[in-house]
């Protein structure tokens, strides 16, 4: 009996993986999975990217007449996943196959497109052991040098299992979805399921649309005079962060999902005119009245990004502590606030410039604002509130 045809029991079995794919997201988990206690193969069409990911922990390679694997992780472009998918499903036919790409409807279409091709050997039945999934965790740093273990910790892990369009019923049988939400799990990520049509909706709002807007405004600074990036400061940062992205990765997203972004392009670009419009005549009537509309709509939906540890969102006081621009003056500071009891919600760190200087602002609960601002202050800190 195939030891995965039933739901996973969590604390004896530890089937072996096969990572397809050993990029950020593929080596991560085979660096994850290898620590649980997995026995992780790797392949890769890059020899290069494989080395590498077995040099780091992620498993071995894969060679001739290594027994076959009882889970596939898939984790190519989104591109190819519907073809290493399909391969994968005809070469281990007792395997489960999950893969990881950041875009379900389109994979989900291709895979059911190559089931009912005459010309291959997947059959419709296959798809009963394939669950799409997408792990909402990556960096800006690409391939197996960026991977890291801890990648998916406390993140969301997107399952979408197919149904039959025809009947609604589930096509994964529910060991297969069981244990892809085990390998979610043990990767450290919080399980969400989701339709892959809904989800594909859900990350053209909030992952495809951020990629967009970053890169838009970063291409503005191309031909910055330096003067003007030498004002730069967190603000700027923050909001082209994500522009430093693989291109041709995000090619293949936005080709993948285009449907929806267009959509969502669509409603932003009526947002923009509608601004061009307001501040070609500033001062004419209600027009400044439109621009501070437009700015309370963007906090209404700022509030609405969940909190830490997804919790709902949370107004956090703020406090600034100017550091000397020196080794160990920011965990001095971390130090101090530990001693005092409090505990930091977030942080950031800014630079003045001009000036020797470090300012690293701390977001903490209201109520303790003020007794942090006076014990640092004592501490002979430089503690500005905002």
């Amino acid at each position: 009996m195939n030891p995965l045809s039933t739901a996973p029991d969590a604390g004896r079995q530890r089937p072996r993986v096969l990572v397809r794919g050993t990029g950020l997201l593929g080596a991560s988990i085979g660096i994850r999975l290898s620590a649980d206690g997995h026995t992780v193969q790797l392949s890769d069409p890059s020899g290069t990217a494989e080395s590498i990911a077995r040099d780091i922990g992620a498993g071995q390679i894969r060679e001739a007449g290594d027994p076959d694997p009882e889970i596939v992780v898939v984790a190519a472009p989104p591109e190819v996943t519907a073809a290493e998918a399909a391969d994968a499903l005809v070469e281990f036919p007792e395997s489960v196959v999950l893969d990881v790409a950041s875009v379900k409807a389109e994979v989900l279409r291709e895979l059911r497109e190559l089931a009912l091709s005459p010309g291959h050997d997947l059959s419709p039945a296959d798809l009963t052991r394939y669950v799409g999934t997408h792990p909402m965790a990556g960096r800006e740093q690409s391939g197996p040098v960026a991977a890291r273990g801890e990648l998916f910790t406390s993140m969301p892990w997107v399952i979408t299992p197919a149904h039959d369009p025809a009947t609604g019923e589930q096509i994964p049988s529910p060991s297969a979805v069981a244990w892809a939400e085990e390998i979610a799990r043990r990767c450290g990520a919080t399980v969400h399921y989701m339709d892959p049509q809904e989800h594909d909706a859900s990350v053209a709002l909030i992952s495809h649309l951020p990629q967009i807007a970053a890169s838009l405004i970063a291409s503005r600074l191309q031909d910055a005079p330096t003067s003007a990036l030498a004002l730069a400061g967190n603000g700027l940062r923050d909001v082209t962060r994500i522009a430093a992205s693989d291109p041709n990765l995000w090619v293949q997203i936005l080709a993948a999902n285009a449907a929806p972004v267009v959509e969502i392009l669509h409603g932003l670009r009526d947002d923009v005119v509608r601004l061009i419009r307001t501040l070609e005549d500033p001062r004419a009537p209600g027009r400044q009245a439109d621009i501070a509309q437009l700015i309370s709509e963007g906090n209404s939906g700022r509030a609405r990004v969940p909190g830490k540890h997804g919790a709902p969102p949370q107004s956090f006081a703020r406090l600034i502590v100017i550091v000397d621009d020196r080794p160990g003056q920011i965990a001095a500071v971390l130090n101090d606030v530990a001693k005092v009891g409090v505990n930091v919600e977030d942080m950031r760190m800014d630079h003045s410039a001009g000036h020797q200087v470090g300012m690293v602002e701390l977001s903490v609960l209201p109520g303790r604002c003020e007794e942090l601002a006076e014990a640092l202050t004592e501490l002979g800190w430089k503690v500005v509130q905002s």
